[in-house]
């Protein structure tokens, strides 16, 4: 309660203390497309940007983490981020498609599965740790091991309810 910053304290900060206080380093959109296209290239950034993909995360989502990101760091004004977001995003998707990769554009109003999102990637590290254990060890026999349920069939906790305070004094305002 009472970390929060007090009224004011912002201004007693030495000025320009941060990348986005000081002039970007890529002033003309272009120059920030061009910067951008080129990390995007690398196969590293590649695996994983198509590894977020497969896991669920839309493509609008991806583009504005990079976009704020670069913004956060310095690199091109918030301006510059609206000028080239459509082109980095089909970029992304242009990747996505001649990879072969089923992705969500993100464009539509839908809710984001985030308890897919975790399970995927449970699956995923559970997938590799089986493949590191066959590769050390040729193959493991894991029949012995008592099956546990399956996650659809896992019970649920129920949410909090939060009790409305009631009477004189607890009425709601707009």
């Amino acid at each position: 309660m009472f970390s929060a910053p007090i009224p004011g304290q912002s201004l007693t900060s030495e000025p320009r203390n941060y990348a986005w206080e000081n002039p970007p380093e890529y002033a003309a959109p272009e120059d920030a497309l061009i910067w951008h296209i080129r990390r995007l290239e690398e196969p590293k950034k590649i695996k994983s940007m198509l590894g977020l993909l497969e896991l669920g995360l839309d493509v609008v989502t991806m583009t504005e983490g990079l976009l704020r990101g670069a913004v956060a760091d310095g690199r091109h004004s918030v301006d510059v981020s609206m000028i080239i977001a459509p082109v980095i995003h089909e970029y992304i998707v242009g990747t996505a498609d001649a990879a072969g990769v089923e992705y969500s554009e993100g464009l539509d109003e839908e809710d984001v599965d985030f308890e897919g999102i975790d399970y995927s990637i449970r699956e995923r590290e559970a997938r590799k740790i089986l493949d590191q254990m066959d590769e050390e060890s040729g193959n493991v026999d894991l029949s012995p091991l008592k099956e546990e349920e399956p996650m659809d069939e896992m019970p649920m906790e129920e949410p909090e309810v939060k009790e409305e305070p009631k009477g004189l004094m607890a009425r709601r305002t707009a």
